[in-house]
């Protein structure tokens, strides 16, 4: 009987996980910082083509790398003195404005 009801405890904690693991595995992740320059690049490239099109995306996806490296090194600088949450809230929100 003890071994029927351990079996039990198992398979229902197996169950548990293996729906939630479904459910984690249905929703839409959000789009990830490169996805995000990589469409707004898109839409400004407009109707390049070719050539000129894959350099100026490029371009483009250079000077945004180029933007969020001098936008971290200025929220870093602003940040200091600040530690732990206190700073991890400071630098999202500098980092997202």
């Amino acid at each position: 009987m003890k071994n029927l009801m351990t079996v039990l405890a198992i398979a229902a904690a197996v169950f548990a996980t293996s729906a939630q693991a479904a459910d984690a595995a249905s929703a839409p992740k959000a789009p990830t910082a490169q996805q995000n320059k990589m469409g707004e690049c898109n839409k400004e490239a407009g109707d390049k083509k070719g050539d000129e099109r894959k350099a100026f995306m490029k371009s483009c996806l250079t000077n945004k790398k180029k933007a969020q490296q001098e936008k971290m090194t200025a929220c870093n600088k602003d940040a200091t003195g600040k530690k732990g949450d206190e700073r991890k809230a400071f630098m999202k929100s500098c980092l997202s404005a």
